[in-house]
């Protein structure tokens, strides 16, 4: 029993750790290759969940439902829905810069997180959507680990992209932007044009994200988009990974899960009467990590790399 009870504490683990995982390649795709100060995340990642959820779960008189959609259906609307938002936010703020970025997309993001608890005929409100389908529902290779499965999957196939597109003259330019801005545009790129795209694709991944969430936990309430658990998260695990390296973001995303979850474990032999400061004493753990990363390596644990220009033959 306890090898079973360890083995589905350590499937639970790596799945969460793979959905991270996506959020923060599409953060890095925005900060880490265009430096556009994204602090929106919950919201793209709230949309593709409720996407996803609503696609697929049966008909509820509660809130809109009822299609009864595969899976992947349900993951394409996800990152369909967020790509849609994207554009629209990307319009608006494509010519924002840091601080004022930050500020209009954790407002949008709070928008996208009150409309989910208010609107009870699309999201049924506080009392969230239940009863989320995996996708091998009702067969024989319905498991945590067969789930774990399709996240790696998941989380492979967006890294594989997002690495290639790293590598392409497309790449190269967002990094160009992020470097040196006017000179850039004196080489007659569209900074906004290129920062609207990366913005865009960026919040596409956190959609299909969000939809892998929906599909693995089964049950959706809008505290669980909270900026701690949507946003703060994920910025520290690429920040701890390190910004601008695909790898270093994977890798972020499951030693800071990691530490979340241990430190749950550890709160967990609190004395009863300090369970309240348990979720406090997490945050504080975190922050004091974030602190010391960058402090001693303030490039992350893999440094971002950027690849090697090969010269053609004549």
């Amino acid at each position: 029993m306890e090898l079973t009870n360890i083995a589905s504490y350590l499937t639970s683990f790596l799945t969460f750790a793979g959905v991270y995982a996506v959020l923060a390649l599409g953060l890095n795709m925005q900060w880490g290759f265009t430096g556009q100060f994204n602090i929106g995340i919950a919201g793209f990642f709230a949309v593709g969940a409720y996407t996803s959820a609503i696609l697929t779960t049966p008909s509820s008189p509660a809130y809109l439902g009822g299609f009864g959609m595969p899976f992947l259906v349900g993951l394409l609307g996800a990152i369909i829905a967020s790509t849609v938002l994207g554009l629209i936010v990307g319009l608006i703020t494509a010519r924002l810069r840091t601080d004022y970025l930050a500020i209009a997309s954790i407002g949008i993001a709070e928008m996208v997180r009150l409309f989910v608890k208010n609107e009870d005929w699309l999201t049924n409100g506080v009392r969230g959507i239940a009863g989320i389908d995996r996708p091998l529902a009702g067969t024989v290779l319905d498991s945590g680990f067969a789930y774990l499965v399709i996240v790696a999957l998941f989380v492979a196939g967006v890294y594989f992209l997002v690495e290639r597109a790293y590598a392409s003259p497309w790449g190269r330019v967002l990094r160009a932007i992020r470097e040196n801005e006017p000179a850039t545009a004196a080489a007659g790129k569209s900074i906004a044009g290129f920062r609207l795209q990366a913005f865009v694709l960026g919040s596409a991944i956190m959609g299909l994200g969000g939809g892998l969430y929906a599909h693995f936990f089964g049950f959706l309430s809008p505290e669980a988009f909270m900026p701690l658990y949507g946003t703060f998260l994920v910025w520290v695990m690429l920040i701890a990974g390190g910004s601008g390296n695909n790898r270093g973001a994977i890798l972020g995303a499951i030693v800071v899960w990691g530490v979340w979850s241990g430190t749950d474990l550890l709160t967990g032999l609190l004395p009863s009467e300090h369970a309240t400061q348990a979720a406090a004493l997490r945050v504080l753990l975190i922050g004091v990590l974030l602190q010391v990363i960058l402090v001693l390596r303030p490039e992350g644990i893999l440094p971002e790399k950027p690849p090697k220009l090969i010269a053609r033959k004549r």
